[in-house]
């Protein structure tokens, strides 16, 4: 093993995330290429030649990483070697029109904006295929019963459709959120003014810069107005959670002991033959409850001393970072799990009848009042019997089966399919 592969991070710890279309997104070789994206937008921007241009895409390409990142710890960011490298690249005259008018934070911010962009393409695309499968879901069981629970016990009945729906519709509100996001450019030279960029001209060149990049255009520099970042954070985090939702429910559903559903493909145990693990909502679950974490820093953030700030900006990169990843891995592994999910409607019937028909006791005390419940209630104690069986006797069987005591939860899933 060499010393770069010792030090090197692989994903072992990181598996929501690893091997994920997000993961190749946001590595350092895909953050290098941004970087290079934005100094090549920038020229072309002001109205380099042609020739500058290309020479510096050309030794961008050529760049390493590794070099890169160990340079880039004498100024605190990888935009000064990079700059000092395309400059050294290009040579005179092109040089004079590598970093013309920016500063470190434009190309990294705008960089990460890219990278933001790309990836949240793919959590988007993977967002939708989940919304579909949901939703075949919950069209196939519309009226599939199965037992409500809170706070961890039976309740009444409900549908796994009604489940279903409630998941998608989650869903589908992260992928509003995270598309509603805008993703500015960066450009206000050293302290916001635009000093640098030509006086009257400088507006122009910044509109070109972002149009160049397929960015948005921002009204002012943010150097220190952190919205965007905060606001993709807060997206990002909140997809976890959407997605986390249908997650934990899928474990719970999925125990030994409940067995309602199961992963198309659970995953081994490395003690336990007999194990099929529910995998894909083990590492969403567990992006759910770190995203939050990552999040705090992106807010922490927010207030961001005078016109460019020292430490507040930099502790952003990893948590942003980290945020894409875990976002993109989840609705990866979700959409995985969505489309191969296996229902067991046998099983929730069965399920039904753990509490001898007390899961419709709410029917009864609707239709007979709480007191007469009470009685059978008790008499059923007294005899040691299933509420069912002395229901039953007592002449109202026909307010026992579940099925008649969904409530809305059929039109409800018609309505929530209506939604795109």
């Amino acid at each position: 093993m060499s010393s770069t592969e010792a030090g090197g991070l692989f994903g072992l710890l990181t598996s929501a995330a690893t091997d994920t279309a997000a993961e190749s997104a946001t590595g350092d070789a895909a953050l290098l290429r941004a970087l290079v994206a934005a100094e090549t937008a920038l020229a072309r921007a002001q109205g380099a030649p042609r020739e500058a241009v290309e020479a510096i895409a050309a030794a961008g390409a050529r760049l390493d990483v590794r070099e890169m990142a160990l340079r880039a710890r004498a100024g605190g960011n990888p935009v000064i070697p990079l700059a000092e490298a395309l400059r050294g690249a290009v040579g005179a005259p092109s040089a004079r029109y590598v970093h013309r008018g920016a500063t470190s934070q434009d190309i990294l911010d705008t960089a990460l904006m890219l990278v933001a962009a790309r990836t949240r393409r793919l959590i988007l695309a993977d967002l939708e295929r989940t919304a579909t499968a949901l939703a075949r879901l919950a069209a196939e069981h519309r009226d599939t019963v199965m037992p409500g629970r809170t706070l961890t016990q039976h309740a009444v009945p409900t549908t796994f459709g009604l489940k279903a729906a409630g998941w998608r519709s989650l869903v589908l509100d992260a992928r509003d959120r995270l598309a509603a996001v805008r993703l500015p450019a960066q450009l206000g030279g050293a302290a916001g003014t635009l000093a640098a960029l030509g006086g009257a001209a400088a507006l122009a060149h910044a509109a070109a810069y972002a149009r160049e990049l397929g960015l948005t255009e921002p009204v002012l520099p943010w150097h220190t107005l952190r919205t965007p970042v905060a606001d993709l954070g807060c997206a990002l985090a909140f997809a976890c959670s959407a997605l986390g939702k249908t997650a934990v429910d899928v474990l719970t559903l999925s125990r030994t002991e409940v067995a309602e559903v199961a992963e198309g493909s659970g995953g081994a145990s490395s003690a336990m033959p007999h194990k099929a693990n529910p995998v894909h909502a083990t590492l969403v679950a567990a992006a759910a409850r770190q995203a939050p974490a990552h999040l705090s820093v992106l807010l922490c953030a927010v207030p961001a001393e005078d016109e460019r700030p020292a430490g507040a900006w930099h502790a952003e990169w990893t948590p942003l970072r980290e945020l894409l990843r875990l976002a993109g891995g989840s609705a990866e592994h979700t959409a995985q799990l969505a489309s191969g999910l296996r229902i067991f409607p046998d099983r929730m019937a069965r399920n039904l009848s753990l509490t001898g028909g007390l899961i419709v006791s709410e029917r009864f005390a609707t239709e007979l009042g709480k007191q007469e419940v009470g009685k059978l209630i008790d008499r059923a104690a007294a005899a040691d019997a299933p509420f069912a069986e002395v229901a039953e006797a007592a002449g109202f069987g026909d307010l026992l089966p579940p099925e008649r005591w969904s409530g809305a939860a059929g039109a409800l899933v018609d309505r929530a399919l209506e939604r795109t």
